[in-house]
């Protein structure tokens, strides 16, 4: 149900979407939409991290280096015993990077995506809602004036703190 909401900025309201369930309930990144590779990958990855995120997935993992160290004597601790573990930890390792970085991209946007909604219904100037989409160097310029307001208002706290304490005195 949209509501309208107005800022100091502006006095005409700002109709915004309010967040709803989807009415054929598939809310969730884990749940299949359509067929598309970017999609299965979506599902499979947000499955994948789900369920290694367990300590279950720990817990089995343990065991099967545990199993591995145990049959050591029984193959001589031979180089295709060694081999077995470094390749396993190897590709697996290497599969988790992608599953990390998906998962940390899809956490980042939605905490970009919160802050700006943050930002446009609030009283802050609505570029820092887009501060994501900027060069380096315009990053860097936004910094610096940030930086320059943040000791102007540190100067006017400790200002207007002297003049309290001198009043109290």
């Amino acid at each position: 149900m949209p509501r309208a909401r107005t800022t100091s900025k502006s006095s005409e309201p700002a109709t915004v979407r309010a967040l709803q369930p989807r009415a054929d309930k598939t809310s969730s990144a884990c749940e299949p939409k359509k067929s598309t590779w970017s999609e299965m990958f979506t599902v499979a990855a947000c499955a994948t991290a789900h369920w290694t995120g367990k300590p279950i997935a720990f817990l089995i993992a343990t065991g099967l280096v545990i199993v591995w160290a145990l049959t050591g004597p029984m193959f001589g601790y031979s180089d295709t015993w060694q081999l077995v573990i470094n390749t396993s930890t190897t590709i697996v390792t290497f599969l988790m990077v992608f599953l990390i970085q998906n998962t940390q991209n899809r956490d980042t946007m939605a905490l970009q995506l919160k802050l700006s909604e943050l930002i446009i219904a609030s009283d802050a100037e609505n570029r820092f809602a887009k501060a994501e989409d900027l060069s380096d160097e315009e990053l860097e310029e936004l910094h610096q004036e940030l930086s320059e307001q943040a000791e102007q208002a540190l100067g006017t706290l400790e200002e207007r703190r002297s003049n309290l304490t001198k009043k109290a005195s």
